[in-house]
């Protein structure tokens, strides 16, 4: 491969010469689109083309979620975060699995905050269980959302990324965003509300169930989760582990499972991750 100002020449062999324009014509149709190529995009164009076929890095360019003005929208970064997207469109309850930095949470965020914004859903609600506190808020200073704010830090961090400092701050002084932690949530139904059930690996089994049976007319719901991390007391069954038993195979419930290809932080990360695995394993 021979690069120059604004062309490549590669050479070779038929098969690897039609891989290698395969890769850049991937990449160039995304740059059209809008993508901005990082070494992520080079690597997943390159294994599309190694395996000729599957969804492309142009493929994922398609999907575009939120994004106020000056703010680029938000795409989905690998094949498992497409279908992601694709099932919580098509689904009422979608479970995201696997470990951290995959965009579980993010993008759930970013599919309730188009669905609000196209008026599909009135409102947003998201919740998580107090686990570290053991739901003994009340210690904590400040009003309700003051005191759950510290455990939906993940959640805030993506209203404030894809949009306005003002526009986010408004949503959550109306109610059209709200925080409530898991414990609040009985008794209560839901709709035309986008619930996401954020570390759901640390509910317990009632939890689980209490919170799944709140939607009402029109609502959909993310629960994300990584069966690896829970932190409830010994002898004590994640509802997550008994969710994911129990309700495959139900119509209207998809599980998307991520892996550590899927993780999209820091590249250290997803080392740390496969280190980690292998060391318990």
């Amino acid at each position: 491969a021979v690069a120059r100002d604004g062309w490549i020449l590669l050479s070779g062999e038929t098969a690897g010469v039609e891989s290698a324009r395969a890769v850049f014509a991937d990449l160039e149709n995304a740059r059209r689109m809008g993508a901005t190529i990082e070494p992520r995009d080079f690597r997943l164009a390159v294994d599309v083309a190694s395996r000729s076929g599957g969804i492309s890095v142009a493929d994922l360019t398609v999907v575009k979620l939120v994004g106020s003005r000056g703010r680029k929208p938000v795409i989905p970064k690998t094949p498992a975060q497409l279908e992601y997207v694709r099932a919580i469109e098509t689904n009422d309850i979608v479970f995201g699995l696997g470990p951290a930095g995959t965009g579980k949470t993010y993008l759930a965020m970013a599919m309730a905050l188009t669905l609000l914004k196209r008026r599909v859903m009135q409102r947003i609600v998201l919740t998580r269980p107090a686990v570290e506190a053991g739901e003994a808020l009340g210690f904590l200073p400040g009003d309700l959302r003051e005191k759950v704010a510290p455990y939906l830090r993940p959640l805030y961090d993506a209203i404030h990324d894809m949009l306005d400092p003002e526009e986010g701050q408004r949503y959550l002084d109306e109610g059209t965003i709200e925080i409530a932690p898991l414990a609040f949530m009985r008794g209560r139904t839901l709709s035309r509300s986008f619930i996401i059930l954020d570390e759901a690996q640390n509910t317990t089994r009632e939890q689980m169930f209490m919170a799944l049976t709140r939607l009402g007319e029109g609502s959909r719901m993310v629960v994300t989760g990584d069966s690896s991390q829970v932190d409830l007391k010994p002898g004590v069954r994640s509802g997550l582990a008994e969710a994911e038993h129990a309700l495959q195979g139900v119509e209207g419930i998809a599980f998307q499972r991520f892996s550590q290809e899927d993780i999209i932080r820091h590249p250290v990360v997803g080392r740390i991750v496969e280190a980690y695995e292998r060391y318990r394993a």
